[in-house]
């Protein structure tokens, strides 16, 4: 897929483990955006019976599944960040369809400016694609905090998920601009609002 160039703007929004990408991509849309979360995408391809499950299953063993026979995506992840080929094996099975999922909606969209949430844009080879990148940022502690938290893993485990992104210094070599989510909600707000008028403005 190519840039969108007639009066459809993507723009791509990531960050490490816990850094509040989501926060971020949900405070820059508004009503002329369409957001497209791609870990949500990523979810339904795990589905049980589609091509996705398929390939996960067929590789990984029924050891992932749960008992009605879907994928567990803590066991999943209790294997893949432990073991770098894994990851590499899982990411080959999912990021080609994520991608073609994640194409088609902007190609279908009827907003003029795509805000796009993904974790892994840099790694999947997303960055390309994209009109404009926000790199969301916050303190390694804070990451480790908040994943713990939401994912209901220890510190190794999240530090682990940490290790297998690249760094928030490598991502931010690839921004157009950069969002610190260190601090409180309101100061994060204000960042967002600034960098949504020189996008709007542009």
């Amino acid at each position: 897929m190519k840039k969108q160039k007639k009066g459809k703007i993507v723009i791509g929004v990531t960050g490490g483990l816990a850094s509040g990408k989501s926060t971020v991509a949900r405070m820059l849309k508004n009503r002329d955006c369409e957001l497209i979360d791609a870990d949500k995408l990523a979810h339904r391809l795990l589905y049980r019976g589609g091509r996705v499950y398929k390939k996960i299953v067929g590789f990984f063993g029924s050891g992932i599944l749960k008992p009605n026979k879907s994928i567990d995506r803590q066991k999943l992840a209790g294997v893949v960040f432990l073991h770098a080929l894994a990851l590499k094996k899982l990411n080959s099975i999912v990021h080609p369809e994520l991608k073609k999922e994640i194409f088609r909606r902007i190609g279908n969209s009827g907003k003029r400016i795509i805000i796009l949430d993904a974790a892994l844009i840099i790694e999947a080879g997303l960055r390309r694609k994209l009109d404009k990148l926000v790199v969301v940022t916050a303190k390694r502690g804070q990451q480790i905090k908040r994943s713990c938290s939401k994912l209901d893993i220890n510190n190794n485990q999240a530090a682990l998920r940490m290790k297998s992104q690249i760094s928030q210094d490598e991502k931010s070599r690839f921004a157009d601009f950069i969002i610190d989510n260190s601090g409180s909600i309101n100061e994060t707000k204000k960042q967002v609002v600034e960098i949504r008028r020189r996008l709007w403005k542009s």
